[in-house]
């Protein structure tokens, strides 16, 4: 599924910034289309959904809990 996003572009020193409006993400480039092409691939690994590398366990735990 695709979806649109505007991203703020302006540059820094020799580094041109790319910050998603909608989502807390950001990239950078030399250019402006290189700054433009790392925040397309930055949203789409924010968007992914995550892959276990290692197996969890899971546990019920009791508590008491009261006044001391």
């Amino acid at each position: 599924m695709k979806q649109h996003f505007t991203a703020r572009i302006w540059k820094e020193d020799e580094w041109f910034i790319a910050q998603c409006a909608q989502v807390d993400v950001a990239s950078h480039g030399h250019t402006e289309q290189e700054a433009l092409d790392n925040l397309r691939e930055a949203l789409e690994l924010y968007f992914a959904p995550p892959v276990a590398t290692i197996m969890l366990r899971v546990a019920d735990l009791e508590v008491e809990v009261g006044a001391a």
